[in-house]
């Protein structure tokens, strides 16, 4: 069998997933994490784990024998608050180009696309960031473009999965159901992106945008009234959108809202979707405790 060895800049929440089936098919997998503590727990999967601040580099070993690559660390570097750049690029630029990988992935945002008062969009729409954090995702993306042609684009939706749904949120009490009206947004489950982009390492297409989400955007009430459902309570209480007591980052979410089209990653890659809608990936995820 051909070795195929991962590195994973930040493997967080979907990385995991995403190490778990690889290291099951015989792959190598290295990971980051920012902590010790993080490391510690890659480590117990299996992963040769890395700690990555974003401002130390990983020793030279860390690249031995790579070949494919992906990164979710977010942009802006820790080094300056005015700096917006992508520390994996900053501290190991150099080395991605060295370790010659096949392959290359970076995982983004289907909020580059900005606005589009509820309309939809594909791969071919043009980007308009129109939040701070969504440009600095544009940028990070045309960078790992100019860096090689081997990089592949992955925009994702908002991720949900074990320990972060809205079944949580509803059991934890306190849920709100925020009403805006034409207010549209997307989802996947953490499961079907670690297909896709494995869909992608089998299907390599250099320079490849994808849109990563599930089949029905819909408005954020809508998966919350379901999960109260599930579990047999009320459903948490309407508040209108300009009477919610929001933090500034909660309230920005509602500053977009667009309807992301993925029938890329079905033509394209031949993906079938685990959880094609909220419900099916919050009814299994109840039916998992």
């Amino acid at each position: 069998m051909t070795h195929r060895s991962l590195l994973c800049f930040g493997m967080g929440f979907s990385g995991r997933v995403l190490a778990t089936r690889l290291l099951a098919e015989g792959w190598t997998v290295h990971g980051t994490s920012r902590s010790a503590g993080g490391c510690a727990a890659l480590a117990a999967l299996g992963v040769t784990a890395w700690q990555f601040d974003g401002t130390t580099p990983l020793p030279p070993q860390a690249f031995d024998g790579v070949t494919h690559v992906l990164s979710s660390v977010p942009p802006g570097s820790p080094r300056s608050l005015d700096d917006d750049s992508d520390p994996v690029l900053t501290v190991h630029r150099d080395d991605l180009l060295a370790c010659g990988a096949a392959w290359i992935g970076y995982l983004s945002t289907t909020g580059v696309y900005g606005d589009h008062q509820g309309g939809w969009v594909d791969e071919r729409t043009p980007v308009a960031p129109n939040l701070s954090r969504s440009a600095r995702r544009d940028r990070a993306e045309r960078d790992w473009q100019a860096l090689t042609p081997a990089a592949h684009i992955f925009r994702l939706a908002g991720i949900y999965g074990p320990g972060r749904n809205a079944l949580d949120q509803v059991r934890r009490g306190g849920a709100r159901c925020i009403i805006k009206e034409n207010q549209w947004f997307g989802r996947i489950h953490v499961e079907d992106i670690a297909t896709v982009v494995q869909a992608s390492i089998a299907r390599p297409r250099p320079g490849a945008i994808y849109n990563v989400c599930d089949d029905q955007p819909t408005p954020p009430e809508e998966p919350l009234r379901h999960a109260a459902a599930l579990l047999g309570m009320d459903p948490p209480p309407d508040v209108p959108f300009d009477q919610a007591e929001l933090s500034p980052m909660a309230r920005s979410f509602y500053a977009d809202s667009r309807r992301v089209r993925n029938d890329l990653i079905k033509q394209e890659l031949g993906v079938q979707l685990r959880y094609p809608t909220y419900r099916e990936g919050l009814q299994a995820l109840l039916s998992q405790g």
